[in-house]
């Protein structure tokens, strides 16, 4: 029996806990700057394996239009990261340096949600499991997601189930190992940009969120070289050095290779 107290806005996002979570253990200015964007990239996160995971389903059973749906709002939400380094920013290293050492050993090197996007879209190393403790939720959903197909395997069963002639070897990779550049692939990728011109959007869409995930790394490493130079990063890690490390590697290798052979 209904109470006749409507839902409000507030309490359907929950604002009073959301609003609450922002902590800032200095007095200085910028603090809540850099906690409130590193929140919300970490809202973002959440939203981005929400999509991947339904992406990987949709691949996996062949429905080409939510799989385009799912990738354009992926491609979205990576526009907005990249757009949120600018307002970082707006941060001078002297501000950021004046609450820095507030932060001990917590650094973006830990989000372990940025790790299960990267292991989805089939970065995957063993050895980042090592970063979290033995029991952690973190460690347990990074270990599933090691075990699980990613979204190259999903998108190469895509396009096998649509007749394309992908080798046996490529759909029963191990998948807690990263895909790799294969000739027979790119043969069949080839044939699918001749022929089957669905397929081909949804082989451009990945294309597009592997350049886009780039632009978000590229960006990500000038902000920090911007704000600590070439200082080790927050936490002792690596910063800007290991960033610059991480750009213009592929996820996808095989639809890269093919662009000098169309």
């Amino acid at each position: 029996m209904s109470t006749g107290k409507s839902l409000t806005y507030a309490e359907y996002l929950r604002l009073a806990e959301l609003l609450g979570q922002q902590r800032p253990l200095s007095a200085e200015h910028d603090e809540l700057l850099f906690i409130v964007v590193h929140q919300v990239y970490e809202l973002w996160f959440k939203q981005c394996l929400h999509e991947l995971a339904h992406l990987r389903e949709s691949l996996f059973a062949g429905r080409t239009a939510p799989a385009l749906a799912t990738l354009k709002r992926v491609l979205t939400i990576l526009k907005t990261l990249v757009a949120q380094v600018d307002i970082l920013e707006t941060m001078t290293p002297l501000s950021f340096n004046a609450f820095r050492s507030r932060l001990q050993a917590a650094s973006g090197f830990q989000s372990w949600q940025f790790r299960a996007v990267e292991f989805l879209l089939g970065h995957k190393r063993a050895a980042v499991l090592e970063q979290y403790p033995a029991g952690s939720e973190a460690r347990l959903r990074l270990d599933a997601l090691l075990r699980e197909p990613d979204i190259y395997a999903a998108f190469l069963h895509f396009l096998h189930v649509g007749g394309a002639p992908i080798p046996q070897s490529a759909l029963d990779r191990d998948p807690a190992q990263p895909p790799l550049a294969d000739a027979q692939v790119q043969a069949a990728l080839l044939e699918v940009y001749r022929t089957q011109p669905f397929q081909a959007q949804v082989c451009e869409r990945l294309v597009d969120l592997d350049e886009g995930l780039q632009e978000w790394r590229y960006r990500h490493v000038k902000m920090v070289e911007r704000t600590i130079g070439a200082k080790p990063g927050t936490g002792g890690s690596p910063g800007a050095a290991y960033l610059r490390d991480t750009l213009f590697r592929p996820l996808f290798a095989d639809l890269w290779e093919i662009r000098a052979r169309q």
